[in-house]
């Protein structure tokens, strides 16, 4: 269940397609192949209203969280960390040479005990690769 939530400043939607900053990460996560395909979620959610520093300049933010179940150890949890966030940082360094801005991801794991889930789309992907 990697559920990875964006919130950004929106002041960046004139400086970056977030679209295509959402299928970078999806892409990323599925790259790093220990995620199950059909659970990963990826979502960005704009800030229309928030305040940076000394609140007088044209700062901007992109924060991400990632929610996971339980199950991955350390080693594994930084390796695949570290290859999303090379991925998306690399991919905002524009941002980064065109004005101030700050970067952060972080890693959250489910307490099993205190996460439900319900999916249907692991079965669906499976069919598909069955039969094509």
């Amino acid at each position: 269940m990697p559920h990875f939530t964006i919130e950004y400043s929106a002041n960046l939607d004139r400086r970056v397609d977030v679209g295509a900053v959402v299928e970078l990460v999806r892409k990323a996560a599925v790259e790093t192949g220990i995620f199950p395909l059909g659970g990963i979620r990826v979502r960005a959610i704009k800030c229309e209203h928030y305040a940076i520093a000394d609140g007088k300049h044209d700062y901007g933010f992109l924060d991400m969280v990632l929610r996971l179940g339980e199950g991955r150890d350390l080693a594994t949890r930084k390796t695949a960390g570290e290859h999303i966030f090379k991925a998306l940082s690399a991919h905002l360094d524009p941002v980064f040479k065109e004005t101030k801005f700050a970067l952060s991801f972080d890693m959250q794991i489910n307490d099993k005990n205190t996460s439900w889930k319900r999916n249907n789309i692991h079965e669906s992907l499976k069919v598909e690769t069955i039969n094509g």
